[in-house]
């Protein structure tokens, strides 16, 4: 069983990274993003509480979160490993995974973090909103989500890092070389 958390920025390359990782280790991708996204899509009651959350350019909080994930991987027991993107954000969310993971006999065996600079990001962010137009990447609410993840999201680094756990990789190159890196750093755990 192999745990990722894959850790980073918005628009440092996570959801593009997290598929060649399923691809080359069978893992299953539990993307809180894309949780939120089915749940909103499908107008359920859930959905609609964290459309509004996300509308405001906030966190969706930790319960509603946890709750939805520790759901996806009750779905899938046969997987060999998952790849959490966009999740834990708070060292609460962190310590919850852990716990949950722990009952499970499982852990966390490493976290990824992509490094990006904030210039890189905005260039990203402003061509996936010209490919997907995604309603979360609009200039305001993006400037929302990067002041979250530097102000809030980043503090969980040293949660990991206390438990020997995290390893930095450079974001900023073509996609095959941040992979080639990413995979370097999984083989080594």
């Amino acid at each position: 069983m192999l745990n990722l958390v894959i850790f980073g920025p918005p628009g440092a390359g996570k959801g593009t990274q997290s598929d060649k990782l399923i691809a080359k280790y069978q893992l299953c991708h539990l993307s809180t993003g894309d949780m939120f996204r089915l749940h909103i899509k499908n107008d359920t009651a859930l959905g609609l509480k964290v459309k509004q959350i996300l509308a405001d350019g906030m966190l969706v909080p930790d319960s509603i979160t946890i709750e939805m994930l520790e759901e996806e991987v009750q779905k899938n027991p046969e997987a060999k490993g998952y790849i959490f993107d966009g999740f834990p954000r708070t060292v609460p969310q962190a310590e919850a995974l852990d716990a949950f993971l722990a009952g499970k006999g499982q852990k966390i065996d490493l976290v990824l973090q992509l490094d990006v600079d904030q210039e890189a990001i905005e260039k990203r962010i402003a061509k996936r909103q010209e490919e997907s137009g995604r309603p979360d990447d609009s200039a305001d609410k993006l400037l929302k989500r990067i002041d979250e993840y530097f102000s809030k999201t980043i503090h969980v680094l040293p949660y990991y890092e206390g438990q020997g756990k995290v390893t930095k990789v450079n974001g900023i190159g073509e996609i095959e070389t941040i992979f080639t890196n990413i995979c370097a750093a999984i083989d080594a755990v």
